[in-house]
């Protein structure tokens, strides 16, 4: 049985199955990213706030890589890691640099479909269920950071530069991120063109919602509080990842068809 797990354990896939819930988790971390931000660089101040943020998104990747397979706290913690990151990057990149959204928008698209580009040419596929080696998830880890990143961008872009605010854009990008799930299912758009398009635009989705409960009146918000939106969405993540730890609903097919092999194999089994 030992060999058995030894050959199979390279196959394994770290990322979980998609499902509704991981929609629902994905727009809720993407949220809480862009408000723990604000939170931490305004309570905190910016140096203090980077160095917190990039010392926990270090250990999350670790953590991340170091597992053998799907472990939904080490996923979730990464991918809140990653939204937190991704947004420091963008408003860096604005506030530090004075780099106009407009730019910063149009060159994280380019560095993301050049992710993609370049993944696609090294492994022949970009489905998140091929994630079973190192190199592809590093891949993975590196198109999902700069969506996070790129996301931040085009959210701030569409609110600030074109003065459309947080609510209605988030209801452009709302639009946006259902457009490919539709395309998908009466149009014949490939279903992973359509899972990543949905994927990338869940960034500014959900970040556009957490700025509008949570930023000032002034930019279109209704001045709840980057604090409190922050903590109430992070105990919400907490709750649906212990959901989906105890359920293991989002369970990767290779994994349950290693534990049915397993069974099979054991002295108990025959």
């Amino acid at each position: 049985m030992s060999d058995l797990i030894a050959r199979m354990r390279p196959a394994l896939s770290k990322v979980p199955e998609i499902t509704v819930m991981f929609w629902v988790a994905k727009l809720l971390t993407t949220g809480m990213g862009e408000t723990t931000w604000d939170w931490f660089d305004g309570s905190l101040g910016q140096a203090v706030a980077v160095s917190l943020t990039s010392v926990l998104f270090v250990a999350a990747m670790v953590t991340q890589f170091a597992v053998r397979a799907y472990n939904p706290w080490a996923y979730w913690f990464a991918i809140v890691m990653v939204s937190v990151f991704g947004t420091t990057i963008a408003d860096l990149a604005h506030n530090d640099f004075g780099i106009p959204y407009t730019v910063s928008t149009l060159v994280l698209l380019g560095l993301v479909g050049l992710t993609f580009a370049l993944w696609y040419r090294v492994e022949g596929t970009l489905s998140i269920h091929s994630i079973t080696t190192r190199r592809r998830e590093v891949f993975y880890w590196t198109a999902v950071l700069l969506t996070f990143a790129l996301g931040t961008a085009a959210g701030d872009w569409t609110a600030s530069t074109l003065h459309l605010g947080y609510l209605p854009s988030g209801l452009i990008f709302l639009v946006a991120f259902v457009l490919p799930a539709v395309a998908y299912r009466w149009f014949g758009l490939n279903a992973i063109v359509a899972f990543w398009l949905s994927y990338i635009m869940t960034r500014p989705l959900g970040a556009s919602f957490a700025d509008y409960f949570g930023g000032p009146r002034g930019r279109g918000g209704i001045a709840l509080g980057m604090e409190p939106v922050s903590i109430v969405l992070t105990v919400v993540i907490v709750a649906v990842v212990a959901y989906f730890a105890i359920t293991r609903v989002d369970r990767p097919r290779g994994l349950a068809a290693c534990a049915t092999a397993e069974i099979a194999s054991s002295p108990s089994a025959r």
